[in-house]
């Protein structure tokens, strides 16, 4: 039951899995599947018979894809670039590297040395 239910999931939600698959852009796959959700949230309002359930579901559609869209493109910047996510040398977080701050109104200018970060 529990595979059953695994692969019910992954060929209606991941694009890996169900037709979309064969679409090769990931953004296009994206949108199809917003697209879909939206339908879906409009049929079970309709179904309920209420505006508000609609609003709602879309909402939590839109949050629940969006999630799992970042997520992807997480694990996909990870598999293609894994390096993308690794420290390199000379970065800095993006107030240090233009090596300046605003404190109270105040421009004060930062060490060039110092990395920057607060844990070191």
């Amino acid at each position: 039951m529990r595979e059953f239910i695994y692969n019910s999931w992954n060929g209606v939600m991941d694009s890996n899995y169900n037709p979309l698959r064969h679409i090769p852009d990931l953004n296009t796959r994206h949108l199809i599947l917003q697209v879909l959700a939206w339908m879906w949230c409009i049929v079970f309002a309709i179904m309920v018979g209420s505006w508000t359930v609609f609003g709602v579901s879309a909402v939590v559609h839109v949050i629940l894809l969006a999630a799992i869209a970042i997520t992807a493109g997480t694990f996909e910047v990870a598999r293609k670039n894994p390096a993308f996510f690794i420290k390199r040398d000379g970065y800095h977080s993006f107030p240090r590297a233009r090596q300046t701050m605003w404190i109270n109104g105040q421009k004060v200018k930062l060490d060039k040395n110092d990395p920057g970060g607060e844990h070191e």
